[in-house]
């Protein structure tokens, strides 16, 4: 990315932040909106996307509490404009290494309903670290400035003991001699290795937990390569099976077959292929994704051409499918024979950040309550292991260090090998489906940000719930053959979809919670939105002349 430059201009400030803007500076769609100024304030300081989102994540672990927490994960995108380059960093931890802690979950099962024993390693703060470190200029005391700004406000109980804890990274950062990289590497490590850590174990200890020392040593922020597909000139970009996000290319390549536009957007015709399309792909989803680092995902077949055009005779214009119908990619089949394993909303948030250089950031920071919190440090741990299982064979079964196979599922999206669009979204297995209305609202029907995010969406629970670690996974279905359809869509189009067999119910409360940027390069601005009824905050940027 860019070195820091200075001469910025806000066309905001905190009390005008709303739930659309546009700017040539650099913009942030978020969750609260003091995360949302957390991210402005970076980019007018000279930072870069990678650097305003670090302090809008950091912030969000505050204003977003209960949605996300520091000892929460978060899977995060990024495309540096320098090299024209996409990457995946998986703020994920894993599963306790210990063996006797897989056999309690397998003996007793893993705790649905919140539990410090399942708790995976926390991830958000060596990620926060590890985009600035590769991606971003500034220093961890810079990006968290706004975060400790916020909690020495007062507030929560437990505010003063994480800002002491975020002062005690600060101290170790100031005091190792070397580079910014070196500097920011000790104030992680201190987190995960050192006294910091110490007090997190005997926390788990205290508290019946299974993470010990080495689990928090072990863990690393990876770096991956995204999965993607092209989609009407566009590259889509998600984060691996680790994620659910490679449904999402599924259901595009599926839709490639069909005329959308000329459907129509909203119509009968449209939401039912969309959604027999998500049917299929979210059957795929809950019968192969798993943590690939310990999983042979059949990623390449799922997305390969003759599998596409296996699957999409599968969905049938008149009717509506009422069962979960995984395909074989292996072995080249449209639906899976005998021996199956039986088919089968979270608290999350949102940050998607682009600077004017085209750097670009799309994250979906989340931490499942209700929480464990080590008081002494101020850290709350979501409980993100329920959505592993205990199923004997399932390629998402409970292992040691493994990564649970979660809903969040940021997107980043490329247009002639530059970055265009970035989608967050918050609300558990509704992700991914929000995602792909805003997608199709740009993409066929030429829809802006304010647009795509308040237009009436649809989704469908014909899939598993990805909370539910039920080991016998057919219990864990949500509502096979349903339709969710926004009030705002007309009657006649929901009696159309009623007689092809879709169990309809209309929503009043938004789907989702999405927030979605676009860099328009031919004008140089960039568009942000939130939908404003899923409280969504954004600012923008104008670079001074």
């Amino acid at each position: 990315m860019r070195e820091p430059m200075t001469g910025w201009a806000s066309s905001v400030t905190v009390d005008g932040i709303e739930w659309k803007a546009s700017g040539t500076g650099g913009g942030v769609a978020t969750g609260g909106r003091a995360a949302a100024s957390a991210g402005i304030r970076m980019l007018e300081q000279g930072g870069c996307a990678a650097d305003a989102a670090a302090a809008t994540l950091l912030a969000l672990s505050i204003t977003d509490y209960g949605c996300y927490a520091i000892g929460g994960e978060i899977p995060l995108i990024v495309y540096d404009a320098a090299v024209r380059e996409v990457k995946v960093l998986c703020g994920l931890g894993g599963a306790p290494l210990d063996q006797s802690a897989m056999d309690w979950y397998y003996e007793n099962r893993i705790p649905s309903q919140g539990s410090i024993k399942a708790a995976p390693v926390p991830g958000a703060v060596s990620l926060c670290v590890a985009v600035i470190q590769h991606y971003g200029t500034m220093s961890f005391e810079q990006v968290v400035a706004p975060s400790l700004a916020l909690l020495d406000a007062g507030g929560q109980d437990w505010y003063a003991r994480l800002a002491a804890t975020f002062r005690r990274l600060i101290e170790t950062e100031r005091a190792t001699p070397g580079t910014r990289e070196e500097k920011l590497q000790a104030a992680r490590d201190r987190f995960y290795k050192g006294d910091v850590a110490d007090d997190l174990v005997a926390f788990y200890t205290r508290e019946g937990g299974f993470l010990r020392k080495p689990d928090l040593v072990a863990h690393t922020t990876r770096i991956e390569d995204p999965v993607s597909v092209q989609y009407r000139g566009y590259t889509v970009c998600k984060c691996d099976s680790w994620t659910q996000g490679p449904y999402l290319c599924q259901a595009l390549r599926l839709l490639e077959g069909f005329d959308l536009r000329e459907m129509g957007h909203l119509s009968a015709d449209y939401i039912h292929t969309v959604t027999e399309a998500l049917k299929l792909a979210m059957a795929d989803r809950d019968e192969y994704y798993g943590d690939p680092l310990l999983v042979d995902v059949p990623m390449q077949e799922l997305l390969s051409d003759r599998y596409t055009e296996l699957r999409r005779p599968l969905i049938d214009m008149g009717k509506a499918s009422m069962t979960a119908r995984p395909g074989d990619p292996i072995h080249m089949r449209a639906l899976k024979g005998p021996g199956t394993l039986d088919p089968g909303p979270g608290g999350t948030t949102t940050c998607v950040v682009a600077d004017r250089w085209g750097n670009m950031v799309a994250a979906t920071p989340s931490g499942n309550g209700p929480y464990a919190v080590c008081r002494e440090l101020g850290v709350a741990h979501g409980n993100r292991l329920r959505s592993l299982n205990t199923t004997p064979g399932h390629p998402n079964r409970i292992e040691p260090g493994k990564r649970p196979r979660i809903t969040l599922t940021p997107t980043l999206v490329l247009r002639e090998g530059r970055a265009v669009i970035a989608i967050s979204v918050a609300g558990g297995d509704l992700q991914d489906q929000t995602t792909l209305n805003l997608l199709l609202n740009h993409i066929e029907f030429g829809m802006m940000p304010d647009e795509a995010v308040t237009a009436p969406r649809f989704s469908t629970g014909h899939h598993q719930d990805s909370f539910n670690p039920d080991p016998r996974r057919r219990k864990a279905i949500c509502d096979l053959g349903s339709l969710n359809v926004d009030v705002a869509v007309n009657q006649h189009t929901l009696k159309r979809l009623a007689d092809r067999g879709h169990r309809v119910k209309t929503a009043d409360e938004p789907i989702g919670a999405p927030a979605m940027l676009l860099f328009d390069h031919s004008s140089g601005l960039i568009h942000v939105a939130g939908d404003p009824s899923a409280a969504r905050h954004v600012a923008a940027l104008e670079a001074e002349t």
